[in-house]
Formats: C-alpha cells, sequence, structure tokens
C-alpha cells in the first residue's frame, strides 16, 4: 500500500499517510487540520541481496558509503 509524503501550504508541516483508492481529496494537516496540503516527491529504494538501491545508485549493507570492493 502506498504512503505518500504532504506538505501543509498553511503551516508547513510535512507528514505521511498513507492512500487507499483514489482518496486523496480528504487528507488534511496532521498540525493544523487544513485542507490545503500539496503531494511531495519522495525517493524509493529497493533492497535486494544485501544492498540498497535507490534513486542515488546502490550502497551496500556493509560500508553504507557505496566506496567498498562489495559495491555495485
Amino acid at each position: 500500500m502506498p504512503i505518500y509524503e504532504f506538505k501543509c501550504k498553511d503551516c508547513g508541516e510535512v507528514f505521511e499517510e498513507l492512500i487507499l483508492g483514489n482518496n486523496e481529496e480528504d487528507i488534511v494537516c496532521h498540525k493544523c487540520r487544513s485542507k490545503e496540503v500539496e503531494k511531495l516527491m519522495s525517493t524509493v529504494a529497493f533492497k535486494c541481496e544485501g544492498s540498497f538501491r535507490g534513486s542515488k545508485g546502490s550502497v551496500c549493507a556493509s560500508c553504507k558509503g557505496g566506496n567498498c570492493s562489495s559495491c555495485g
């Protein structure tokens, strides 16, 4: 199930919301209860065979820096 990040246009609060179906019009700010929110672009990462692959390349689980001999 997709979890999206939103930002309130009134108070600036950034929060996450689980979206079931197409009910984004029901999203309200967790802090001020405003309906004036915008969906933010978020980074996605997938773990496979001991490494994390995301929008910035791969980083292995052992060094977490992406610069050892086992990083791909």
